[in-house]
């Protein structure tokens, strides 16, 4: 395999993660600092609003595709499980919420990548 060809539209999808980090750490910080929610539903609870923005976003300029609603209910299940999981072992390890929030990021910006142009947004010439 290539890896330029892998990575093919690898800048965009950061440009759109980054707008993506912020809806959700807002999210986790506020549910979990100021509202004292637990680490795992703080974590899901803002992917998930942070994932409808991210999905669009990609599914139009990133990977040039139409949104459907099966391939986003696939992505959110997939990494929600991901994000959920992420919190969880946190809570578990009484780790500060930062940890939690850096560790899914880098999970999330890399495996997410992948999962979205492989199986998601597949079979589509960038």
């Amino acid at each position: 395999m290539d890896m330029r060809a892998a990575f093919h539209g690898f800048p965009r999808f950061v440009s759109v993660g980054l707008l993506n980090t912020l809806i959700h750490w807002s999210t986790f910080l506020v549910l979990h600092t100021v509202m004292g929610f637990r680490q795992a539903s703080s974590n899901f609870v803002g992917f998930c609003l942070a994932v409808s923005f991210s999905f669009y976003a990609n599914a139009r300029y990133t990977f040039k595709q139409r949104t459907n609603i099966p391939r986003y209910v696939l992505f959110v299940g997939f990494m929600g499980v991901l994000s959920y999981g992420v919190g969880y072992v946190a809570d578990q390890l009484l780790l500060p919420g930062l940890m939690t929030l850096v560790v899914f990021s880098g999970i999330s910006l890399v495996c997410g990548f992948f999962y979205s142009k492989y199986v998601i947004f597949r079979g589509r010439k960038q």
